[in-house]
């Protein structure tokens, strides 16, 4: 990476190098604009405040799709991994979700890497203060050290850090991160402006000493033999590229709980010390015990914060508790009896922006040319912060260039239905991510990201021709392996002895390969190498992990596809049924006062994201189609 001495101009500003700003960065920087990137400390990108891990639950297919689009940090999670699981596999396909633990150094050093050595980037330490628009366009910010910095548009990808404070028990230090100073004044610019802002809070475990946890008594969770990387840019001859180490689980008890409940009373989430609101589905250990007090254990995973580290974080056990309450619950849970605590937990608390003031693509519907991603939106997770970065990284620089905004369906992407949701419900508690959340989960899986989304990272030019050469053939495929196995059959003397062995009833009469397929206890890599007659075809497919595991998922669940991707096409209908956005809802007197109140707040495109909105009923809709008709 170059360096330009004195340069005071680009076409973006990216606000934090979290992320949701590594995303939008490279995003538009690979498509062509010249980014500035500010940070407080520039050999911090991709430092994880909490756990040192990516993926999981819903999270994986967010990573999965990030990487179809061309984004980083599949790469990046593959690079530092040192442990991979896929979760969820005794269960369908539409669940589940891959999961890394990462080197938390290494991590960030390869995201640092991959910045810095970025064409059309450069890297400014410092902070941004105040963003600066005319006529409610952005045309600049100004930094901490005085620095004004022109610029066509301004993502801010803020994390936790705007007048971040942490909390351990009735201490409260200022700071967005352990060890880290908060950012002030930005937020203030932004409700100058006329924003909105509010607060939120998370929270993160103790840190342990691995030497003083008696590991022998613990249960042992290994990770994946063979583990399947994120990316499907990661060379397989190269990976893994770290040393793999398990994590372990242990319990909480009655007991413990009851030494949690002594310090409630200095606790500054139950004293009115914190006053944002915390993650309902990732609650605090102190949360779980209070809301869920019927509960005898909850369970706890030891993690490796790094191969040469010494930290181990204790996920389940976030806390702002005071230190000593911390230490005394921990020796009272199995393995930790003798558990030196690093760090104790805490809780940040932080501002963010209701995110019904942006629209689909994260422009600000307030002022052109600012885009809000990640944690300023409300939600948590680096996942979702790195979706929304990379959606708002390409929006911008199409803006510039301009070109046709980018918008992903509830029906095209997780990332759809995170923004959509965003956008269309708000939310005044940090927003998770969760399968249940898409109403067409079993078309959005992990293992077809590629299949839904690769052609957008193309056209942006963030995915290689030869990439989407690769995948174009593996369709190809495909099509011909369904085909094949649709009329392909198999005879009594051929399959019989397989289906013998798996416990399953035996055929009489010849069937198709797809038929037998169908049986939930019928593998098709099994099948078709029980079924030994020489086939071309089946040896041409059998060399293809890939397209044996998309066939034998679509054939399965063709039923069940099927009637997904028709409620798409009927849902898609009041997709393109759009609303102009200057349309004024006060004239429609038959609605309801809540409809008219939410829907002239978040400017809905389509009767379809209209029909999501809270407090928006059917018969609001039926009589804004009547007018828009008429």
């Amino acid at each position: 990476m170059k360096q330009k001495v004195n340069m005071k101009e680009f076409d973006i500003i990216i606000v934090g190098g979290g992320h949701a700003g590594i995303e939008a960065a490279i995003s538009a920087a690979r498509m062509g604009c010249s980014v500035g990137i500010v940070t407080m400390d520039k050999i911090a990108f991709g430092r994880m405040s909490c756990n040192p891990a990516i993926g999981g639950s819903a999270k994986g297919h967010l990573v999965h799709e990030i990487d179809a689009l061309g984004g980083m940090m599949g790469i990046i999670a593959d690079r530092s991994g040192i442990q991979f699981r896929t979760l969820n596999k005794s269960k369908g396909p539409a669940v589940w979700a891959g999961r890394s633990q990462n080197d938390r150094k290494i991590y960030s050093e390869v995201a640092t890497e991959v910045v810095t050595e970025s064409e059309n980037i450069e890297v400014i330490e410092d902070s941004i203060i105040e963003a600066i628009e005319e006529g409610k366009k952005i045309v600049g910010a100004r930094t901490a050290s005085g620095i004004e910095i022109k610029c066509k548009a301004l993502i801010v990808c803020s994390g936790t850090f705007l007048n971040g404070l942490m909390h351990t028990g009735l201490n409260a230090t200022k700071g967005g991160r352990f060890g880290e100073n908060p950012s002030t004044g930005l937020t203030e610019s932004l409700i100058n402006m006329g924003f909105e802002s509010g607060r939120l809070k998370t929270g993160t475990p103790p840190r342990l000493h691995k030497e003083s946890i008696n590991w022998d008594i613990l249960e042992e969770q290994p990770g994946d033999i063979p583990p399947l990387p994120f990316s499907r840019r990661t060379p397989k001859n190269q990976f893994p590229y770290q040393r793999q180490l398990s994590c372990y689980i242990t319990y909480t008890d009655k007991k413990v709980h009851g030494i949690l409940e002594k310090g409630f009373d200095r606790s500054p989430m139950y004293t009115g010390l914190i006053s944002g609101i915390g993650p309902r589905y990732c609650p605090s250990i102190e949360d779980k015990v209070k809301r869920f007090n019927d509960k005898e254990r909850h369970q706890l995973f030891l993690e490796p914060e790094g191969l040469d580290s010494e930290l181990i974080y204790l996920n389940g056990f976030a806390t702002s508790l005071p230190e000593e309450i911390q230490l005394e619950a921990l020796i009272n849970i199995k393995g930790l009896e003798e558990v030196k605590m690093v760090r104790p937990g805490y809780a940040v608390e932080y501002d963010y922006f209701p995110p019904y003031q942006v629209d689909l693509t994260l422009e600000t519907k307030l002022v052109q040319g600012l885009y809000f991603a990640g944690q300023v939106n409300g939600t948590s997770g680096y996942e979702e912060a790195a979706g929304q970065g990379i959606i708002a990284g390409i929006n911008a620089t199409l803006k510039i260039q301009k070109r046709e905004e980018f918008v992903l369906k509830r029906s095209e992407a997780y990332i759809g239905v995170l923004i959509d949701d965003l956008v269309g419900k708000s939310t005044n508690e940090p927003y998770r991510m969760f399968t249940s959340r898409a109403e067409h989960r079993l078309v959005l899986r992990q293992d077809n990201a590629d299949r839904r989304l690769m052609k957008f990272g193309v056209d942006f030019g963030l995915v290689s021709e030869e990439m989407y050469n690769e995948l174009q053939r593996r369709e190809a495929l495909i099509t011909k392996t369904k085909e094949f196995l649709n009329t392909a059959k198999v005879t009594p003397q051929e399959i019989n002895p397989y289906l013998a062995s798996i416990e399953t009833s035996p055929i009489d009469n010849s069937e198709t390969i797809e038929k037998i397929l169908k049986r939930p206890e019928v593998s098709l890599k099994e099948l078709l190498e029980n079924i030994r007659n020489g086939n071309n075809d089946i040896r041409e497919i059998l060399k293809e992990s890939l397209v044996i595991e998309q066939a034998e998922i679509e054939i399965k669940y063709s039923g069940y596809i099927q009637r997904q991707t028709d409620l798409i096409e009927k849902m898609n209908r009041l997709e393109d049924m759009l609303i102009p956005l200057n349309f004024n809802y006060s004239n429609l007197k038959s609605i309801s006062a809540e409809g008219r109140e939410k829907l002239s707040k978040v400017k809905p495109r389509s009767i379809a994201q209209a029909s999501r909105i809270s407090g928006v009923t059917p018969s609001d809709i039926s009589v804004l189609l009547v007018y828009l008709k008429s």
